[in-house]
C-alpha cells in the first residue's frame, strides 16, 4: 500500500521512518510513504500557501489552487507507478472528522492507501475541501497545530499491523480494543523483578497454569474496562460478546466496587 501525504513539514516525519520497530513495514516497502512539500506548487518569490480569510479574522488559510496543483501530481505520480492503481480516497485531518479507532486503522491497513492531508493555520479552503477531500479524520476533541502528528498516528498504527513488523506476529491481538479482546481494554502486564517495592507480581501468573493464567486476565480486562471505559462494556454486551461467565464477574464486580459517591 502506499500513502502520500501533503505537508509543509516533511522533516517531522523523518525520525519516525528511521525509529522503532514500525520502520520496518517502510524499509520493507509494505507501506510506501511519499512525502509532497506543498510549497513546490506555489507560485511566486515567498511560495506563499495561505492567505487571509474573506470576512476577516485571525489567522490564515491554507489555499486551494496549490493544493489542487499537489493532488493533482500524485494522482499523475501514482499512475506512473501503477497504470492499474484505483482512485484512492483523499484524507484530511480535521477536528470534524470521524474519531480514529482500531477498526478504522484496520480498515486503512488493508487498503490501498490514500493521500493524506496535513492542514495548517485555520484549515483549508472549504471550496478545495467540498471538491476533493473523500474522508476527513479526528484523533479527538481537541486541536492540534498541524495534521502531521496526526498522520504519523495514522501510520504508525497502520504500519505495526503489517506481517513481519512485530517480533511477535500475534501481540497485536491482544492490543486494547482489538476483536481478540472483544474491545476491551487489555489486562495489566508484570515482569521482573518478582518483588519490587515491596510489591510483588499477581501469584497467578507465577502458577503456570494457563487456563487460570486466562481467566485472571479475562477477569482484569474487564475489570479496568468497566472502570475506565464502561462505553466498551456495554458496545460489547450489544455485539453478544459477554459471555455467562463475563456478565457474572461483572455483577460481582459492580457489587463489591467502592462507592465513591
Amino acid at each position: 500500500m502506499r500513502f502520500d501525504v501533503i505537508t509543509l513539514f516533511p522533516e517531522l516525519f523523518a525520525p519516525f521512518l528511521s525509529s522503532g520497530i514500525n520502520r520496518r513495514a517502510f524499509e520493507s516497502g509494505a507501506v510506501e510513504l511519499k512525502l509532497w512539500q506543498l510549497r513546490d506548487f506555489s507560485e511566486g518569490t515567498y511560495r506563499r500557501v495561505d492567505d487571509r480569510p474573506f470576512g476577516g479574522g485571525p489567522g490564515m488559510v491554507m489555499m486551494a489552487e496549490p493544493l489542487e496543483k499537489c493532488l493533482l501530481a500524485i494522482r499523475q505520480d501514482r499512475i506512473a507507478q501503477n497504470p492499474k492503481e484505483a482512485k484512492v480516497p483523499v484524507v484530511l485531518f480535521s477536528p470534524i472528522g470521524q474519531t480514529l479507532t482500531h477498526a478504522g486503522v484496520a480498515s486503512w491497513s488493508q487498503s490501498d492507501g490514500a493521500i493524506l492531508i496535513c492542514g495548517r493555520y485555520e484549515g483549508l479552503d472549504q471550496r478545495f475541501i467540498d471538491a476533493h477531500v473523500d474522508a476527513q479524520i479526528s484523533l479527538g476533541d481537541f486541536v492540534l497545530s498541524g495534521g502531521e502528528i496526526a498522520a504519523i498516528a495514522l501510520l504508525d498504527a497502520i504500519a505495526r499491523l503489517q506481517p513481519g513488523v512485530l517480533n511477535d506476529e500475534v501481540s497485536h491481538q491482544m492490543d486494547s480494543f482489538n476483536p481478540a479482546l472483544d474491545g476491551l481494554l487489555d489486562c495489566g502486564h508484570y515482569t521482573r523483578p518478582e518483588i519490587w517495592h515491596g510489591e510483588t507480581v499477581p501469584p497467578i501468573l507465577m502458577s503456570g497454569h494457563h487456563a487460570d493464567i486466562a481467566k485472571w486476565r479475562r477477569q482484569q480486562s474487564l475489570t479496568l474496562t468497566q472502570k475506565h471505559r464502561p462505553d466498551l462494556i456495554e458496545w460489547a454486551r450489544k455485539m453478544g460478546k459477554l459471555s455467562a461467565k463475563d456478565e457474572h464477574f461483572l455483577a460481582h464486580f459492580a457489587v463489591s466496587a467502592p462507592d465513591k459517591t
